[in-house]
């Protein structure tokens, strides 16, 4: 069970990140009957460190020693990470916290560290697009997937950018406490429990939203109506445009196809209900569009690589039959 927390830090660490980590496992939520981590910053260059905001600097008391004792490992992002070395006490520290069977995360451009420290050689990672060409090419034996939030290669997990890391840290209590817990902190930190996924190794990065008003209307109905089926004559009929233009600023504005687009916030739908409720197969298709269980079943295996009897097991625990 995960109880202790320990967050080495380098100069140049990233203030929203390193808060990321500190809000998912630093607060005292005991009154709420969420856990309560021992949680520790960990300095790993000097007593002061700087950040990547000029003039905001992080103190603390605690060296390197404190990882030794820690079930979770989490390396924030840093400016320079890719291109700077790292002190040897530390890539020894994250070895041997892999090595004793705890986990280590790493956050944004915090990937590099644990290739340093060779953790990531033949496995599956993640890092922001921004640097995934970069990763790839400094550690070659690492599997880089560009396309993805977070990669959970137990019990090395490493998260894209940004608030990728809030996803990753939530799949880590969702992991540990159930989606209760992951979904009681989620509302706490007003974000969602769960973005986007279904295999917690892959999870596909959401189709983006339309960044102009054109189609943004028609967006806001389908995601309201995903049991009914529509056309794209129908779509374009309430766009007040021709099929063939409402095809090609949806496109334009979405980067997928109607029929992409729906059935991704169908699946999307169905993983949601799949992790909060008891509902049946069947009425779990017929909510999202799907018609019926097999067509559930054949749509949740195509986008996700999983069941949904897989996936409601993996996020509810064994006894969601």
């Amino acid at each position: 069970m995960l109880k202790n927390v320990a967050v080495p830090l380098l100069h140049g660490v990233h203030p929203f990140e390193l808060g990321v980590v500190c809000e998912v496992f630093g607060l005292d939520r005991g009154d709420e009957g969420l856990p309560v981590y021992d949680f520790a910053v960990v300095s790993a260059e000097g007593p002061t460190l700087t950040t990547h905001v000029p003039g905001f600097t992080v103190s603390t008391p605690y060296g390197l020693d404190r990882l030794d004792e820690a079930d979770l490992v989490v390396v924030p992002a840093g400016s320079a990470y890719a291109v700077r070395d790292y002190p040897p006490d530390l890539l020894a520290a994250l070895r041997r916290t892999v090595d004793r069977g705890a986990r280590v995360l790493s956050v944004c451009s915090g990937a590099f560290v644990l290739g340093a420290a060779g953790l990531l050689d033949g496995r599956p990672c993640a890092v922001h697009w921004h640097h995934a060409e970069l990763l790839a090419r400094q550690y070659p034996r690492a599997v880089v997937e560009p396309d993805v939030l977070y990669v959970d290669a137990d019990p090395v997990i490493t998260s894209a950018g940004t608030a990728a890391g809030i996803d990753a840290c939530l799949h880590i209590v969702r992991k540990e406490h159930g989606p209760e817990v992951a979904n009681a902190i989620a509302r706490r930190m007003v974000v969602p429990p769960h973005r986007d996924g279904g295999q917690a190794q892959y999870i596909e990065r959401p189709l983006p939203r339309a960044e102009c008003d054109t189609v943004g209307e028609v967006l806001v109905w389908m995601e309201r109506n995903l049991d009914e089926e529509v056309t794209v004559e129908q779509l374009a009929a309430r766009a007040h445009m021709s099929p063939r233009t409402f095809a090609r600023r949806f496109q334009q504005e979405t980067g997928t196809t109607p029929y992409r687009w729906i059935l991704r916030q169908r699946v999307l739908l169905a993983q949601e209900l799949l992790e909060a409720s008891d509902e049946t197969m069947d009425a779990i298709a017929g909510r999202t569009g799907f018609g019926n269980a097999a067509a559930l079943r054949h749509q949740f295996v195509r986008s996700l690589g999983t069941t949904p009897q897989a996936y409601r097991r993996t996020f509810r625990g064994p006894q969601a039959a």
